[in-house]
């Protein structure tokens, strides 16, 4: 009975929902974090019979058709890059991306990784890096004798040292923006990937070319909301106890069946 194979299909569809529910509410607290959705597409159907097909010798034809889905997968879950709550964190190295682009990173295989999780730390050599130690990209080095570091808006990154009074600039920060960032690879470690479906990277200042500003002593928050992560869970174990009890409803049947003969 083909019943029992479009429901199971419907449970596994569900059990992948929640799969990726889960991870959402898992980093609700997680910097820079987008949440993702799963999307769904019905499967092939078997026609039975197609509409406008001829129903009579008259010439009449069918309006409609008479076909049977096989169920339904998983087709995709795309992440939502929506801004989320910009927080005050009070440490200078903190810094949030407010609107468009992405933090670059060196990533230990050598490849550009791209971020939104701006809570950066000095190396032992002074280097801006990740809390992993991947170093940011442009390379910045704070001096060992500077007091305190202050970034602008548009990513000048500046250090007062010993007893200066007037700032020195050490670096200038950059941002990526893509074409399609929903198209990024996840990698971890609040990480992203370019892909052939991003396109690729477009490096520009902050603040100018359609790219974000900077807020220093603040960090982007995760996007995930979870009134609505919950009501997402109700809904897909309500989804998913329907296509069990379709099995059970098919299993009753065949028994039927069975008993009859």
């Amino acid at each position: 009975m083909k019943a029992l194979y479009i429901a199971s299909s419907g449970m596994a569809a569900q059990e992948r929902n929640v799969e990726v529910i889960s991870n959402n509410i898992a980093n609700m607290r997680t910097t820079g974090y987008k949440r993702a959705r799963a999307e769904f597409q019905d499967l092939l159907y078997q026609q039975y019979r197609q509409a406008g097909a001829t129903t009579s010798e008259n010439g009449t034809m069918a309006p409609v058709a008479l076909e049977v889905g096989s169920g339904v997968r998983t087709a995709a879950t795309p992440r939502i890059m929506s801004q989320g709550t910009v927080a005050p964190t009070e440490k200078e190295l903190d810094v949030a991306v407010r609107g468009e682009g992405y933090f670059m990173v060196d990533m230990p295989d050598g490849r550009t990784g791209y971020t939104r999780d701006g809570s950066f730390e000095r190396s032992a050599d002074g280097q801006l890096v990740t809390v992993d130690g991947h170093a940011i990209q442009p390379g910045i080095t704070i001096p060992g004798n500077a007091n305190s570091v202050h970034i602008s808006a548009d990513g000048i990154v500046e250090a007062y040292l010993d007893n200066d009074t007037i700032p020195t600039q050490i670096g200038q920060l950059q941002l990526a923006r893509f074409v399609n960032k929903a198209g990024l690879a996840s990698a971890g470690n609040n990480l992203f990937v370019e892909t052939a479906s991003s396109g690729p990277a477009q490096v520009g200042t902050p603040n100018a070319d359609g790219m974000g500003d900077l807020l220093q002593a603040y960090l982007e928050s995760s996007n995930v909301n979870s009134v609505t992560e919950i009501a997402d869970l109700i809904a897909a174990q309500r989804a998913y106890e329907m296509n069990a009890r379709v099995i059970s409803g098919a299993d009753e049947m065949m028994q039927a069946t069975s008993q009859l003969r």
